[in-house]
This record gives C-alpha cells, sequence and structure tokens, in this order.
C-alpha cells in the first residue's frame, strides 16, 4: 500500500513550480497508476521511443525486480523530461530544494519502449503494440429506469426529532474528530478552515487558502458527493455532485471566471460475468454519469483537469458479493482575487435577514430525510444548469460587494439542516416561515415536509444586515429568492410551517449536541 508523506510532497511542489517558471523541463507527468510503466510509456508516445535503466532507481529498500521497479505507484514521485543543456541548472535547483531528483535514461525516436536493468534488456515493446495493439474491450450496457416503491409517510405537526435524527446521521454529522487529526494550518495560510462560527466548530462549505502570503489572491477548494442519488439514476446523481461542489465554492466566494473540476469515480464492477449479473446495468450507469459530466461541465464552462477513477470496488468471498454504490466525487477548484471578501456559513448578528436562494421541488428521492424512513423514493433532484448558473453569477456579484453577511449551502438534510447549522455555528437563532419559500412544481407537492427536507439543487442560504436588504435584492434581481426569515439574538432554531404553526423548534445546543455526539470519541 502506498504510503504518502506530505512533507516531501511540498518539497517537491514547490521545487517544480520554480523549476517551471524558469524553462528547465519540457514535459512532466505524475506517476499514478502503473508508476514508471504508465508515465514514461505516455510521454514516450510524443516523441517516439525511450530508453531506461531501471537498476537507477531509487529504491525505499533493496530487493525489488525490475518488474516491480517499473509498475510500482509509489508516492511523491514524477517524470519529467528535462533538455540536456537544462539538466545540470536543474539538478542543482533540486539539491537546493532537498528533492532527490535521478536521471534514469534519455528519450529517443527509435520506436521502441525499451527498459533496461543494468547492461540486461528487460522490456523491449514497439510503442505502437503499447497503445494500439490490443482491441478495446467492448463491454455492454443497457439501461433500465429503476423504480422504487414511492413512500407514503404522515405529515406530522412537529418535524424537530426527525431535524434532530437527520443531525445524528452519519453523512451529516461533524466529522470534526477526523478533520483535526489533519494539519490544515502549515505555512498560516487558510483563511476559511475546515471548520468556522463562533467556536470554530461549525462545518465550512469550501477551503480558501492564500499560496502566497504576501498577496490577498486564494485558491477555493469545494467538493460535492451523493452516492444514495445513484440508487434512483446515475446521471443525476453526477449532475448533483458536479452543482453541489461549484455552490460550495461559490457560497465561500470563488470565481466563476477561474475554476475547474476533477471527476473522483469509486465504482463498482461493470463487466459482465457470473458473479456480476447486473454487470451491463452498472456499466450504464458508469455511461450516464459520464454523460451528465460532459453536459453539465460543458454548461458551467468548467473544465475537468484532473481526476480518478477506482474500478472495481466489490467484495466477493466465493459465495456472497457486495458492491459500493457508484459513486463520484467532484471536487471544484478556482481563484478568489481577494480572501479578505471570503464568506462563511455561520450567522453573524441579530436581526440580519435570512433569505432563500433558489426554488424547492418535490425531490425527496435519495434524500437522507427518506433514507431515515427506511425509503429511496424515485423524484431525484433535477439540476437547472442555466438557472444554477444565474444564480451563482448574481450572488458572486452581491458577495465582492460586500452585500452578504453569511452563506452556507442546501444539500443533505435540505434547508433544515443547513439552518440548523447556520445558527448553531453562529451562535444565534433563526426564524424562518416555510410559506415564503419558493416553490417549483405541482402545488401538490407542496408540504411542510419537503420544504424542509427536499435536496432540490443549486440552493443557498443566505444572511444580509437589514440596511443592506434592497442593494442585495436589487443584485439578485431576475434570479429565483425570498426573504423566508430572520437571525435572532434567542439561541433558538423556529421555523413555522405552512399553516402557519411551528413545526420545528429547538434550542440550538441540542441540536448541536445531536449533530457532534456520534463521532465525538472516534
Amino acid at each position: 500500500m502506498q504510503i504518502g508523506d506530505p512533507i516531501t510532497q511540498k518539497r517537491m511542489f514547490d521545487f517544480l513550480i520554480r523549476a517551471r517558471d524558469k524553462s528547465l523541463y519540457r514535459f512532466i507527468t505524475d506517476n499514478g497508476a502503473g508508476g514508471l510503466s504508465s508515465s514514461i510509456g505516455e510521454m514516450s508516445e510524443e516523441c517516439g521511443g525511450c530508453r531506461l535503466d531501471l537498476s537507477l532507481a531509487p529504491l525505499k529498500y533493496p530487493g525489488l525486480a525490475p518488474w516491480e521497479i517499473l509498475i510500482s505507484e509509489a508516492q511523491e514521485r514524477m517524470s519529467l523530461a528535462v533538455p540536456p543543456e537544462n539538466l545540470e541548472a536543474f539538478m542543482e535547483m533540486a539539491q537546493r530544494f532537498g528533492v532527490e531528483a535521478t536521471v534514469l535514461g534519455s528519450f529517443t525516436d527509435s520506436g521502441i519502449f525499451h527498459m533496461l536493468y543494468g547492461e540486461k534488456t528487460v522490456a523491449y515493446l514497439p510503442l505502437s503494440f503499447m497503445h494500439a495493439g490490443l482491441p478495446p474491450m467492448q463491454i455492454p450496457a443497457r439501461w433500465e429506469q429503476p423504480v422504487h416503491p414511492e413512500p407514503v409517510i404522515a405529515e406530522l405537526s412537529d418535524y424537530t426529532r426527525d431535524l434532530t435524527d437527520l443531525l445524528s446521521s452519519l453523512n451529516i454529522c461533524s466529522k470534526e474528530s477526523v478533520v483535526r487529526r489533519y494539519d490544515h494550518e502549515v505555512q498560516g495560510g487558510s483563511v476559511v478552515k475546515p471548520f468556522t462560527g463562533v467556536n470554530n466548530d461549525g462545518p465550512s462549505d469550501a477551503a480558501v487558502v492564500r499560496p502566497i502570503l504576501d498577496s490577498f489572491e486564494a485558491v477555493v477548494v469545494g467538493h460535492g458527493i451523493a452516492p444514495r442519488y445513484s440508487d434512483i439514476d446515475a446521471y443525476h446523481m453526477a449532475a448533483n455532485v458536479i452543482d453541489e461542489g461549484l455552490r460550495n465554492y461559490v457560497a465561500v466566494g470563488g470565481s466563476l471566471d477561474l475554476v475547474a473540476g476533477l471527476d473522483n469515480f469509486c465504482w463498482c464492477d461493470p463487466v459482465l460475468s457470473e458473479r456480476t449479473p447486473d454487470g451491463p446495468y452498472k456499466m450504464a450507469q458508469l455511461v450516464r454519469a459520464n454523460k451528465a459530466l460532459y453536459d453539465y461541465c460543458t454548461a458551467f464552462s468548467m473544465p475537468l483537469i484532473s481526476g480518478k477513477d477506482s474500478m472495481k470496488n466489490d467484495f466477493y468471498d466465493g459465495t456472497t458479493k457486495i458492491s459500493i454504490p457508484p459513486t463520484l466525487l467532484f471536487s471544484v477548484i478556482g481563484k478568489m482575487e481577494d480572501a479578505r471578501l471570503a464568506v462563511t456559513m455561520d450567522v453573524k448578528r441579530p436581526g440580519d435577514l435570512v433569505y432563500l436562494l433558489g426554488g424547492t421541488a418535490d425531490e425527496l428521492g435519495g434524500s437522507e430525510y427518506l433514507a431515515q424512513k427506511g425509503f429511496v423514493g424515485n423524484s431525484v433532484p433535477k439540476v437547472d444548469a442555466k438557472a444554477a448558473l444565474a444564480t451563482y453569477r448574481a450572488y458572486h456579484g452581491a458577495l465582492n460587494s460586500g452585500l452578504v453577511a453569511s452563506c452556507h449551502d442546501l444539500s443533505d438534510g435540505g434547508l433544515a439542516v443547513a439552518a440548523a447549522e447556520s445558527a448553531f455555528a453562529g451562535g444565534f437563532g433563526i426564524s424562518a416561515d416555510l410559506a415564503k419559500v419558493p416553490f417549483k412544481g405541482e402545488a401538490a407537492g407542496r408540504s411542510d415536509q419537503v420544504l424542509l427536507f427536499s435536496e432540490s439543487a443549486s440552493r443557498l442560504l443566505v444572511t444580509v444586515r437589514a440596511e443592506k436588504a434592497e442593494a442585495f435584492e436589487k443584485a439578485m434581481a431576475g434570479t429565483v429568492l425570498a426573504k423566508i426569515g430572520e437571525v435572532s439574538a434567542e439561541p433558538t432554531l423556529a421555523i413555522a410551517g405552512l399553516s402557519g404553526s411551528i413545526v420545528v423548534k429547538s434550542e440550538l445546543s441540542q441540536l448541536k449536541a445531536a449533530w457532534q455526539a456520534p463521532l465525538k470519541d472516534l
């Protein structure tokens, strides 16, 4: 198993950026899957060949066979093409940065992938065969829309218990006991950290980091993940995680003018076999997820600059096979011109007005709420890319104008969970009215249950100072939004239902305790 070393990695990255700026190398790729066999094999295709001596490769311990050196996936390694005239300067800079650099051989135009171990040839393959010698796999795919039992859940007069149960669910509860094991303060450049709020324990939507400490320019990183939606349709699963990653990124202040995505697949075995009779369906799920990647990243003008795929995540003991749900973690990275404008998710002061951006629909399918009740449902959230982009652009303009006090994205658990998290992170209460929540769809689908827990996409919960409300609404003109409540001095979350009666009411301390309890002592 590869064991990463973040300190070694940081030294290497610093060196590579400096060497790049001095044009000391022409080509670079990482040693990921397949190690040197993959990186050098790919790079060799550009020039037409290579000749390497694997015995020169630095090893972490002795005894590795040539084939092991060739395919090892040890971490913190990059392969580079350095012009001979730059080699001395390149090696000298590597030494100054404390980075191990070794010349293994050279690129050629021989048409051959030639690997030696000392004087002995251990691999000699035509590049034409390596890259095109085998026919591509033909994997059957067959899509059938699954239909789950449609849940019928009785309406309640009080959903406070349902909210606390959701806050305690493993997909929503605080992960602080895990996150605190990792250093997010190296060099002191983090602006928005994993946790925020009056006690620095509220869940941040995204990270904001100043990599250059004498500049206010910042890097913003957000993520989206929603594997439950794959039980209904992997296309909409992928669409939602793309939107969630971008939504988290935008919430803190990320710019839409310089942003990119990374698609990280963790998938089950999609190849038809005796052990995988549903392989064609799983393959169709993969195809649909990739189609959503194309559709939505194109709509958001967001290039995919990297990613990963981990297939065949299945357990099989000879009798029982267990597969993970088709999962896409979508990461978003981009720039913020001025980190001083960054916004966090915690409410800031009593009297601030609470706005909900984006429309809510009867889309409980695949939600945490239905999962708590033992259902999947069928009405998975749908992403309207055009409307989402309009909301995000308008919000970004309002943020840059200093009109936003706090912002939290709505995802797992919907409005009720987002309001609870924003309130207990800031230490002030929220009073909200579901009758004011913008609803899209048939009126018959509008209920307290749906408005509280639907996970409809592209929504943000924003607080604004009262004196800036008019300017904020003007900045958001042409988008769907509504003023649904107010921040209160009383440390209580109180949400009125469609009938006007209170359907959620709880002290913030109780909500926070429910959220923190499950993994607190992990």
